[in-house]
């Protein structure tokens, strides 16, 4: 094969690799291949230092192997609880900020375009150039296992307005921004990373909710658009994933609302289309359905297999090579408006003074964005808060189970006098825990579900001044929390004045939650579950900062 074919082929295309450097695998996807853009995950990210020389590596990889332009290099970085950049118990690397509906909780659209620029020049210092971010999925299923606190609410327009500020503060500090899952994942209860959701929407249906916040940023210009894998059988007649979908990709996404930037799909290793089109033929389909670049974040044998099924597809005339071409040149346009080049690509230093003053001034930021987050569900009533700073605490915390595959879990684990493991933890509850005792002494239980009180527990819950009740997605699978909850009140150990109920991750678990025995007790939600958002709470718990949040979902 002549290699204009394949130097243009490898642009069209953005995959993941393993490790801390450059693997064997992605030089041969680059230098043989001609790969054009490259995703870092979680897994390849140690410090701002080790992500910029590992970038800077890969593009003089590039540069020799001929490529006209420098790869983009992207990160899933919505901040909140999918933030592959920002730093963790084992990396040192980006400063950790609220995602969208924490941020949505603040009320300030302000504040999330200055998150988004300040989060966007962390970035920028390590050489990455473009961010799969904002997500522009208007939540309205409360049950929705996949999205959830990572959209902005539940109105379109609120959340229309929020994304506009995501995009302008990325764009400024030269990230290239891709808001997702297009058409909209919010209207879903099924995860795509486990199987393929299929939403009975009208276009009329979708004009109203789903696609207003990306109709605001194709008006803004956003730089692109990121795919789904939802099966809209009303808008295309059958099941194919809207990364698949011609009617979707071309018909309504670049023809119907005029979008001339990159679009990109979701990683087609999740089983919405491992499991059903297969990675290599989706691959195919979602570049014959108008993609310009196909995502696929894990597995070698899959990137060659996708590249070479489209080496065939252009040879057989299945995907014509002019479609490609002008595709390509989308492409070449947001390399040339974000990766300043290659001199710039290839004389970046890193100043080690800059990136402490930078991180330094974020820290202060995302503390001061934290602290105006904690939302009340319902008002307080006078005098609930602050809690005693006599005596001591109990805090409740869920058996930490996994959420879905886009939310990493490392979880902590509590053990028993006798060393056995008991009940994980989790590092946010461990967080919330020491937050807490900064201020009293805690006793932390971790429930699960069955679980009973025990009644060493029982003389603890008793004594104690104040108790905090956490519970995270309670609403649909994790029932057996309010279950919980119910019993230990019922139980007339717990003296309802003394109680807190904190919901940790979606607000919808406590938002209608019918139990007299806690109808005046205060009720806050956190957004998420993230270190910082723990402490936020404590502050606010204790007295040392307000309630400042209001909920950006179910005002209906």
């Amino acid at each position: 094969m002549h290699h204009p074919t394949k130097r243009e082929i490898g642009q069209h295309f953005v995959f993941g690799f393993h490790g801390h450097h450059v693997s064997d695998d992605i030089r041969t996807l680059i230098c043989d291949y001609y790969l054009g853009n490259v995703i870092l995950m979680k897994r390849n990210v140690q410090s701002i230092a080790q992500v910029q020389a590992l970038v800077t590596d890969l593009q003089r990889l590039a540069k020799e192997a001929g490529h006209e332009r420098p790869l983009m290099i992207g990160i899933d970085q919505e901040n909140g609880l999918v933030s592959a950049f920002s730093s963790t118990a084992h990396a040192d690397a980006g400063t950790q900020f609220p995602g969208a509906m924490a941020l949505a909780a603040t009320g300030s659209v302000q504040l999330a375009e200055q998150v988004s620029a300040a989060s966007g020049a962390e970035m920028r210092l390590a050489g990455i150039n473009w961010a799969y971010s904002p997500v522009a999925d208007v939540n309205n299923d409360p049950r929705n296992p996949v999205i959830g606190v990572r959209s902005f609410g539940d109105d379109p327009q609120d959340v229309s307005r929020y994304v506009q500020a995501v995009s302008r503060g990325l764009t400024s500090v030269g990230i290239a921004p891709s808001a997702k899952h297009f058409p909209g994942h919010g209207n879903t209860h099924t995860d795509s990373h486990l199987s393929l959701p299929v939403i009975e929407a009208t276009r009329e249906s979708l004009d109203a909710t789903e696609l207003p916040p990306f109709k605001a940023l194709i008006d803004s210009g956003v730089a692109s658009i990121m795919t789904g894998h939802m099966a809209l059988p009303l808008i295309t007649g059958d099941a194919t994933p809207a990364s698949l979908s011609r009617a979707v990709t071309t018909d309504l996404l670049r023809d119907a609302l005029g979008f001339r930037g990159v679009i990109v799909t979701d990683c087609l290793e999740m089983d919405a289309v491992a499991a059903t089109a297969g990675v290599a033929p989706g691959a195919v389909s979602a570049l014959q359905a108008g993609a310009d670049v196909v995502m696929i974040c894990h597995r070698f044998d899959r990137h060659l297999a996708a590249l070479n099924a489209t080496y065939d597809a252009v040879r057989a005339g299945v995907l014509p090579a002019a479609a490609l071409a002008e595709s390509g040149r989308r492409i070449a346009a947001m390399k040339d408006a974000f990766t300043g080049g290659w001199d710039a690509v290839l004389g970046a230093k890193l100043d080690a003074g800059q990136v402490r003053r930078l991180k330094a001034d974020n820290a202060l930021l995302s503390t001061q964005a934290y602290a105006r987050t904690v939302a009340p569900l319902r008002s307080l009533r006078p005098g609930a808060l602050p809690l005693a700073k006599a005596g001591y605490a109990v805090l409740f915390t869920p058996r930490v189970q996994s959420i879905n595959p886009a939310v990493d879990d490392n979880e902590g684990a509590l053990r028993d006098a006798a060393g056995r493991l008991r009940n994980t933890a989790g590092p946010s509850y461990e967080a919330l825990s020491k937050s807490l005792a900064a201020h009293v002494p805690v006793h932390h239980i971790v429930y699960a579900q069955g679980d009973t009180v025990v009644p060493g527990d029982q003389e603890k819950i008793r004594g104690a001044s104040s108790l905090v009740f956490a519970v995270r997605n309670a609403f649909e699978a994790g029932a057996w929390q309010i279950d919980y909850l119910r019993a230990v009140v019922q139980d007339g150990v717990v003296a309802p004045e003394k109680l807190v109920l904190v919901t940790t991750c979606a607000p919808y678990d406590l938002m209608n939650l019918d139990m007299s025995e806690v109808k005046d007790v205060p009720c806050l939600a956190t957004f998420e579950f993230t270190v910082p958002a723990m402490a936020a709470l404590a502050d606010v718990l204790f007295g040392v900062s307000e309630v400042k949040g209001t909920l950006p979902v179910g005002k209906a």
